[in-house]
């Protein structure tokens, strides 16, 4: 994919970005406890390289942020731009979030 592609969230479209969670692209053992609640989602490698994004559907809503045993765990539903990598991490499809 071209560098800066990507999409802003909304119209059903929500995203989950895990920052800093893949150490030699295996993820952390609290980035894969978020991984196995969403089993059937798309998730990609975000661009920094070390982070992923979980795609899928959500109602809009404000954003969150929290911090879950050392994990930045971002999610997104309107108005938030998010870089489109192409950098599958796991295929799936865009299930509830």
């Amino acid at each position: 994919m071209g560098s800066g592609l990507g999409f802003v969230l909304g119209d059903g479209v929500g995203c989950i970005d895990l920052d800093h969670c893949l150490v030699d692209g295996v993820p952390t053992s609290a980035a894969g406890e978020v991984l196995r609640a969403y089993p059937g989602n798309y998730v990609e490698v975000s661009p920094s390289g070390d982070g992923l994004h979980i795609w899928g559907t959500a109602d809009p809503a404000p954003g969150t942020r929290r911090v879950e045993d050392g994990l930045a765990i971002e999610r997104y539903s309107t108005g938030r731009y998010i870089t489109v990598t192409g950098n599958v991490f796991r295929a799936g499809t865009l299930l509830p979030l």
